[in-house]
């Protein structure tokens, strides 16, 4: 799967990120790209007050595809996922508060796919449902701008707010763009 990008946050020294002296925890995650033209299916966070893809961390066992399928299906009640291709890889390197490691290793595997237009109920983990998580069919360009003014002038945003970001953009550039008629 190609690159997208590659973040090292700034509490990370770059120096280290390779270094068998350090200890990284490897969380592997999915995110889907749901497309309808400009709008894109995505996931409002009332806590951090931003857009973000659907997607999340695969158990252990489980393909990159089976994981993707059950995150879009928990988070946003899609069904009959289908049409998955690869989109590429977004990988962060976070601090990481929990004892044995110094460092998350955080790599996203983005997927375009196709779902059924008809959403059923989501299955929200606890964690989900106390930040205020809910599925909304948004404009692209306008998710982009709210991130932005979000990112701008917010004191609570999360870290992964300019990862969704740099994804939500670069999906505009190489997938809605290319499919809005000259």
């Amino acid at each position: 799967m190609r690159l997208l990008k590659s973040t090292i946050h700034p509490n990370i020294n770059p120096l280290t990120v390779n270094s068998p002296d350090k200890k990284r925890f490897i969380r592997k995650a999915t995110r889907a790209i749901v497309l309808n033209g400009e709008s894109i299916l995505l996931l409002y966070t009332k806590r951090y007050h931003d857009y973000s893809l659907p997607g999340g961390g695969i158990d252990a066992g489980e393909s990159h595809i089976d994981g993707l399928v059950r995150e879009l299906k928990e988070e946003t009640g899609a069904h009959n996922v289908r049409n998955i291709v690869e989109f590429g890889l977004y990988e962060e390197f976070r601090p990481w508060h929990k004892a044995g490691f110094d460092f998350v290793h955080m790599q996203s595997y983005c997927y375009t796919c196709t779902i059924d237009e008809e959403l059923l109920e989501p299955e929200f983990e606890t964690h989900e449902l106390n930040n205020g998580m809910q599925p909304v069919w948004m404009n692209i360009h306008q998710a982009i701008a709210h991130n932005e003014a979000t990112m701008a002038t917010s004191k609570k945003k999360g870290l992964s707010i300019e990862r969704e970001t740099f994804l939500l953009k670069l999906i505009v550039s190489e997938l809605v763009n290319e499919s809005v008629p000259a």
